[in-house]
């Protein structure tokens, strides 16, 4: 030893393989478009997912809107009907019969949109999960861009 505490000629110094601008813009390509890939798997997935929400209360709302269009001609029905009777000496069963069945389908249709509409409010169309990693990738691309 020749007493040089830095001994230079001891060290073994590591080579780093070098690439050639070509191969790393190959990998940024790859990682990129493995980026994107997942980034678009993840909104199909999830936008599949809302659109089974959408199926499920589609029949609820065509039901209930079916009833409220019944209702509402029911509705005409007995104001012609009251009409009638105003106008005329004739009993009031017709009149009382079409409220009865107008508010009876007014009940269901009402309770039919009314389930179709809250399933569809408690269920946002954004796809929530996909918007969450795309704000972390953001976050994670200006942390890496300040490190350049």
């Amino acid at each position: 030893m020749n007493g040089n505490v830095y001994n230079i000629e001891d060290r073994t110094r590591r080579t780093v393989p070098e690439r050639s601008l070509a191969e790393i813009l190959q990998e940024v390509k790859n990682e990129f478009i493995d980026f994107v890939e997942t980034r678009v798997a993840m909104l199909v997935s999830e936008m599949r997912e809302k659109t089974q929400e959408i199926k499920a209360a589609a029949p609820l709302a065509v039901v209930g809107a079916l009833f409220a269009v019944t209702a509402w001609l029911l509705l005409t029905a007995a104001i012609v009907a009251v009409l009638t009777v105003a106008f005329g000496s004739s009993a009031f069963a017709p009149f009382i019969a079409l409220v009865i069945v107008f508010v009876a389908y007014a009940v269901i249709g009402a309770g039919c949109l009314w389930m179709a509409f809250g399933r569809l409010k408690a269920q946002s169309l954004m796809p929530e999960r996909t918007m969450n990693v795309l704000k972390e990738d953001k976050v994670w691309l200006r942390n890496e861009s300040r490190q350049i």
